[in-house]
């Protein structure tokens, strides 16, 4: 299954049209989870998925749409019954204002691509198609965004296609933030750090936003500029992303990776820089575009990458600010990212490259192989688990 993402030009009604079944989407949202809170109060349980199904008959939604927002509900709920069974705290399902309603689903039915995009019940819509869909057109979401801009975003089923054949060489790669990256091979890639770019003029943006009357017009206008400006900012840093991965997985055969797990370090420290860096968005990126390009995708764990020498595998101490390795025992004097590049790739590559083949280190292939890692498990769900 992939996605493919359109802009859509809806004229000022249509887009009216969209609002107002936003705001239905949202009432009918609020309503299930009043009754619903209501029969757990009365009679401890909540309502089964048929009957919440028969509850959203006869709204001005169109009737699949209406089926997704109960069906929605119904699994937020019962993930939350589950999670806290297994003693996770997870929040329960909140009430919902119209700006957290964000769009529209068609699962199965009730729209038609052509030179414009026929949707029930809102006629013909103005889209670029910036490039053909040749497959099976499964679902439609219609998405809109904080800037105020709409999105038709197809769900494709594609026939499997034997991978390219790719003869690049192998090559480890360091994520970091003095360098967006550094590969085994010496390559460095600059960090471009947009956020940074664009930090001062979105502050005066939403210095003005906060000093704006609740609910004016004039607020909702500031609001729109700030919404405009993160909306850049991730457009640049998804292009760079796109471009970038496109790039590697079209050189290489074999990429091998560390598994960071980038939100709990930012928890720590450079919350803000690792989130600008974006690493989990780059990595995700890699993992759908390696299978067709003919290059497989490995994660290896991250313990001691930087510190560790690639030649005699000596644990040397570092501190962030010492950004070369000097090995007391080989004497092997090198960039600390480099280092750390190289090390990922050895990890990666030892005995049988896909497999947990240096001990504790999970490494994870792209291609749909049931490696087992460590802990017993399979290593595509300990991907998951960090992505």
């Amino acid at each position: 299954m992939r996605s493919y993402k359109f802009r859509l030009y809806p004229s000022k009604i249509q887009e009216r049209l969209f609002n107002y079944h936003i705001w239905l989407s949202k009432e009918l949202w609020n309503e299930l989870l009043e009754v619903n809170k209501k029969k757990y109060e009365e009679e401890r349980r909540f309502f089964s998925k048929e009957e919440m199904q028969l509850m959203v008959k006869n709204t001005e939604l169109y009737s699949q749409t209406a089926q997704v927002v109960s069906h929605r509900l119904y699994n937020a709920i019962w993930r939350t019954v589950k999670l806290r069974k297994q003693g996770t705290e997870y929040g329960f399902p909140r009430f919902k204002s119209f700006d957290r309603m964000k769009s529209l689903n068609y699962p199965q039915s009730g729209f038609i691509l052509g030179e414009k995009l026929k949707v029930t019940p809102f006629g013909d819509i103005s889209i670029k198609k910036h490039r053909k869909i040749k497959e099976i057109i499964k679902t439609l979401t219609l998405k809109r965004e904080a800037s105020g801009k709409w999105f038709a975003i197809f769900c494709v089923q594609e026939e499997k296609r034997p991978p390219k054949e790719n003869k690049g060489e192998k090559v480890g790669i360091d994520l970091g933030l003095t360098n967006f990256a550094v590969l085994s091979n010496g390559k460095v890639i600059v960090n471009p750090r947009y956020f940074r770019k664009h930090e001062k003029h979105l502050a005066s943006l939403q210095k003005r936003l906060s000093r704006c009357k609740k609910d004016s017009k004039n607020r909702k206008k500031a609001k729109l500029k700030v919404a405009v400006e993160h909306e850049r900012i991730s457009n640049c840093r998804s292009d760079f992303h796109h471009k970038l991965s496109h790039e590697l997985v079209n050189s290489y055969s074999f990429i091998a990776l560390e598994a960071l797990k980038s939100k709990e370090m930012a928890e720590h420290n450079f919350g803000k820089s690792i989130h600008d860096a974006g690493w989990n968005m780059f990595a995700n990126m890699f993992v759908y575009k390696a299978e067709g390009a003919g290059c497989e995708i490995v994660f290896v764990n991250p313990r001691n990458t930087s510190k560790e020498c690639n030649c005699c595998g000596t644990v040397v101490a570092k501190t962030l600010s010492d950004r070369i390795h000097e090995c007391p025992i080989c004497g092997l004097r090198i960039d600390r990212d480099v280092n750390a590049a190289r090390n990922i790739l050895n990890r990666a590559t030892a005995g049988t490259a896909g497999s947990n083949a240096s001990g504790d280190e999970t490494a994870v292939s792209s291609r749909k192989e049931e490696a087992t890692d460590s802990s017993g498990g399979s290593s595509r769900n300990y991907f998951k688990s960090i992505f």
